[in-house]
């Protein structure tokens, strides 16, 4: 079974997002869809789909995170979420709430051993790009 086939996102909180987006964007030129978060377009290996990689601060006191305790979390793209969920509950990882399924994917969460949160995303690309008018 194939697990990850990426990077989904890499999410971090911070003091001020509106104001940390904008000297990202400023600064680095990360595309920002609108104030909320960036996203950096690239092709899948074998594929033609264009996908997403999300870039997004968090305010310091959001419970997004929980349980994990960091600063940061990152996102994975992954093939099937739920068969993969089924085989990581069988190896032993500890699996953080329920699936959550919108237009434009399903979303899991597990924990490390050192206690970080993981988020992984089955998307739907199309309509991810399509909600956040990335088509040009």
């Amino acid at each position: 079974m194939k697990r990850v086939t990426g990077i989904g996102g890499v999410f971090f909180k911070c003091n001020n997002p509106k104001k940390l987006t904008k000297w990202y964007k400023r600064h680095l030129g990360i595309p920002m869809v609108g104030d909320d978060f960036g996203v950096f377009e690239w092709k899948e290996k074998g594929k033609k789909n264009i996908a997403c990689t999300v870039w997004a601060s968090f305010p310091r006191n959001t419970k997004y995170f929980r349980p994990g305790k960091k600063q940061f979390m990152f996102n994975y793209r992954v093939g099937n979420l739920k068969a993969l969920l089924k085989q990581l509950k069988k190896e032993g990882v500890k699996i953080v709430g329920k699936v959550e399924e919108y237009e434009y994917g399903k979303f899991g969460w597990i924990m490390d051993p050192e206690g970080n949160k993981i988020e992984l995303w089955e998307p739907n690309d199309r309509v991810f790009r399509r909600l956040n008018k990335l088509d040009k």
